[in-house]
């Protein structure tokens, strides 16, 4: 019982204090022999603590794991943003939460951004993300930034996290809020062809200032859902939470044809609710039909007033919204698919904006008290139902699932999921390797770390080229 008793006491947030290179790793079990490439990990890694910080607007930390003929090697490098550096060279915090300075930082201080959510390749770039800055730049091998990379001057701003890439034209399809400056209720929307050219950047107004994590992209359109986590600049000024729960604003979200104007934004409307993460989405015939992890209240940010939200309604469940697009009604449906709590959500990437056959997502374990931790993944088919359901041991969790198929030509689906897993009693990780549709036989390989990744956002897999 006392193990049990140190597993739920513990967490995985604290950061590491060091940069590491694992040239030969214990692998247990058979890693595939035709798994040759880099699973590239994000997340919030502080490299000095701040006061009142919370921990996801820490120092981005890169983690890759780097499997070739059934060996597995690791490296971690933080992120040097113009912070990262300039607090380095001073041995101390200069900015606390949200790019807010503190009192004692050097006045042409005003860069605070920490490239800490997610890590993307596109048009032979690897590009590190976090939503209120430009992509920054990242050698591949040696993790070694660049910099950031504003596409010739084409980009300006914000840019999400969570840009989404056509499997079909190679296009990739981004937003921004925040476009006018912090706090501000302008959204911004672009596109850069496959050969990483930007095509496309504007800016236009949402319905009011939200924080706006993540959008839903389909072949023909794109979604921009306006919920109410909301921005206030005399919140901020005055004290008080910058970011805050405001369910009265209602929800929104704007439809808008991706040959489409901005000015041709259609919103539909429907109660109060929050989605950090959207699984996918697709047409069918005359709607639109878009799965996310939907929370009834949001969980992280408080109403305005300071007061929490309910513990019992800030968690995650697998919903879909429909969208009647032939003018009938401008509200759209919202139906949960389970009542399991879940993140994270994941698919065969070569269905991104088509309809899917196969999700994935990481999942709580509703008999453990420990309350929000992912200790699971469920592997779902098109309409939610459960296909495949695993639980680590107790007090174990976690990250993202992410999926990389067999082959190029292999169906949607056959190939692995890759996640990495905290084991609390050891403290240290381990990279699992699951059969991607018999996630339920639990991992075909895990690749042991003798430190622990610290809990994170966002990864992808990057081929062997």
């Amino acid at each position: 019982m006392q193990h049990d008793a140190i597993a739920e006491r513990r967490n995985n947030i604290a950061p590491i204090p060091f940069e590491a290179d694992a040239p030969f790793l214990t692998i247990i079990g058979e890693l595939p022999r035709d798994l040759n490439g880099t699973l590239y990990r994000n997340g919030p890694n502080p490299q000095y603590s701040s006061p009142g910080a919370h921990w996801f607007v820490g120092d981005g930390m890169l983690h890759a794991f780097h499997l070739e003929n059934g060996r597995a090697s690791y490296r971690n490098r933080w992120v040097r943003t113009p912070k990262w550096l300039a607090e380095h060279d001073a041995g101390r915090a200069l900015f606390g939460g949200f790019g807010r300075k503190l009192p004692d930082a050097p006045a042409d201080l005003t860069d605070g951004g920490v490239a800490n959510t997610n890590i993307i390749f596109h048009a032979g770039k690897l590009l590190a993300l976090e939503e209120a800055h430009l992509p920054t730049e990242i050698e591949p091998g040696t993790l070694a930034t660049r910099g950031y990379h504003n596409y010739q001057g084409r980009l300006a701003g914000s840019f999400t996290a969570h840009p989404k890439i056509d499997p079909i034209t190679g296009e990739l399809v981004f937003f921004g809020y925040n476009a006018a400056g912090p706090l501000t209720s302008a959204l911004s929307y672009g596109s850069i062809d496959a050969s990483g050219k930007a095509t496309r950047f504007e800016r236009f107004e949402a319905p009011y200032a939200s924080m706006v994590h993540d959008f839903i992209v389909t072949a023909n359109h794109v979604l921009f859902p306006i919920l109410p986590i909301t921005g206030s600049m005399e919140r901020a000024m005055s004290g008080r939470p910058p970011y805050a729960w405001e369910p009265d604003k209602g929800a929104y979200v704007g439809v808008m044809k991706r040959s489409g104007a901005t000015k041709d934004i259609v919103w539909f409307r429907t109660e109060a609710c929050y989605v950090f993460h959207v699984m996918n989405a697709w047409e069918d015939d005359n709607r639109i039909v878009a799965d996310v992890m939907q929370f009834e209240e949001a969980p992280l940010f408080p109403h305005p007033d300071g007061r929490p939200t309910d513990p019992e309604k800030s968690r995650a469940r697998h919903c879909r919204w429909t969208f009647d697009l032939s003018g009938n009604t401008d509200r759209f449906q919202q139906t949960y698919l389970d009542d399991l709590t879940g993140e994270f959500p994941r698919i065969d990437d070569r269905r991104a904006g088509l309809k899917n056959r196969h999700g994935w997502y990481a999942c709580a374990n509703p008999k453990l008290p420990m309350f929000g931790a992912l200790s699971g993944v469920v592997h779902v088919d098109c309409n939610g139902r459960r296909l495949g359901h695993y639980l680590l041991p107790a007090g174990d969790t976690i990250s993202e699932p992410v999926f990389v198929e067999r082959s190029k030509d292999a169906t949607e689906g056959d190939g692995w999921l890759l996640a990495v897993i905290w084991r609390a009693r050891e403290n240290r990780s381990d990279l699992a390797v699951f059969n991607a549709t018999d996630v339920e036989a639990g991992p075909v390989a895990l690749v042991q770390l003798g430190h622990r990744v610290p809990d994170g956002f966002h990864g992808n897999w990057v081929g062997a080229q």
